[in-house]
């Protein structure tokens, strides 16, 4: 893409960055829809509007055309997070709620491995466009969680009870989120989630031109290289789900932060092509945290609130992340783009420091219910 519009690697970060900036902006929009309508409508909304959009990547003309669009998928991208999120952690008790929220999160690196593989065996023969056309696949999830995904049931008994309790039609606001005790935790986890992300979504972006472009890897390889990585991805939110249940959220996702610093500078000093493959699946075991912050964030937060609070901690974060794209892009202009990975790891220590101060919900006896008086009083 970069060679059909002759851009520079700034101009092709903020492809990226106008992704990032939907998903900010959805999680607002989408999570809110969410707290008053419902998840599964919610959930099928937000999956319609990124498949359509993203398959519409496929017949755009120029690169503001696709930043254009790219933006647009990204307001449905952003809200299957929080929703999902909320809806895993309604279902399961809290003594599994990181596994769960984890296993079923652990989905991004597995869909996400599915795509290098399809760029791999696509890119060389169709080029990018015929890629993009890929995202009609999202079309089979909204069919599953039509006709097999019920309405939240702990989501629809709060929303009658609040009704019955008000004697009107109970609607959830955004203010709601920065009212009482809940402003730090929203302020504080959006921050912690901005810090993580934009060391994620900088080094995600532009992890492929990374390996082919400063250590000499074919696309093909390159692919291979990304399949292996998200396999790493997708133990590391099975191994820090199931540790945060009996550790604790909180520790584990510090561990996680340190973990992913340590091992950024360690990868981009490696340039041995052997060696590089494996180093790349353990520092992405490190990229883990959102599996936990699944749980994490919905446990801030009561059942009226918790899709909203969830998304927006985690996705306007990811929109305040957004120029990591263009950032790095821009420092890989005038240095390389290693330099700009290892510049990361200071945002994820950072995140850990922030992440100090907020409360560690796993300990709380009967965290919701603490919540829900905690937000009537």
């Amino acid at each position: 893409m970069i060679k059909e519009w002759n851009m520079s690697l700034g101009d092709a970060g903020l492809l990226g960055t106008s992704t990032l900036i939907g998903v900010g902006l959805s999680s607002i929009v989408l999570g809110w829809f969410s707290d008053n309508y419902g998840r599964r409508r919610a959930l099928l909304i937000s999956l319609a509007i990124f498949g359509v959009f993203t398959v519409a990547i496929a017949v755009s003309q120029t690169w503001e055309q696709f930043m254009v669009l790219r933006f647009l998928a990204g307001l449905g991208l952003g809200g299957v997070w929080g929703i999902a999120s909320a809806y895993v952690s309604e279902t399961w008790q809290a003594k599994h709620r990181a596994r769960a929220t984890s296993f079923v999160l652990s989905a991004w690196p597995v869909g996400y491995g599915l795509a290098a593989l399809l760029s791999s065996i696509i890119l060389p023969q169709y080029g990018w466009r015929a890629l993009f056309a890929c995202g009609l696949a999202s079309l089979l999830a909204m069919i599953y969680i039509y006709f097999f995904v019920p309405e939240s049931k702990v989501w629809q008994e709060n929303k009658n009870k609040r009704e019955i309790e008000a004697d009107r039609p109970a609607k959830v606001s955004v203010k709601e989120l920065f009212s009482g005790g809940l402003a730090k935790r929203t302020i504080l986890a959006t921050l912690v989630s901005c810090c993580t992300l934009t060391a994620y979504w900088g080094i995600n972006t532009w992890l492929p031109t990374y390996l082919t472009k400063e250590r000499g890897l074919s696309v093909e390889m390159m692919g291979m290289f990304l399949i292996v990585i998200n396999v790493g991805m997708f133990i590391g939110y099975q191994l820090f789900g199931y540790a945060a249940d009996k550790l604790g959220r909180k520790k584990i996702c510090i561990l996680s932060f340190f973990g992913a610093a340590i091992m950024i500078p360690i990868y981009v000093f490696t340039d041995h092509v052997t060696v590089l493959f494996w180093m790349g699946p353990l520092l992405f075991l490190f990229f883990s945290q959102a599996g936990v912050f699944g749980a994490y964030f919905s446990e801030l937060y009561p059942t009226h609130l918790r899709s909203m609070g969830a998304g927006f901690c985690f996705n306007f974060g990811r929109g305040l992340s957004a120029f990591a794209p263009f950032l790095l892009g821009s420092i890989a202009t005038k240095y390389s783009l290693g330099t700009g990975f290892a510049l990361c790891a200071i945002t994820l220590i950072i995140g850990a420091v922030l992440t100090l101060f907020l409360p560690e919900t796993s300990k709380q006896a009967g965290a919701a219910a603490v919540l829900e008086s905690e937000a009537s009083a």
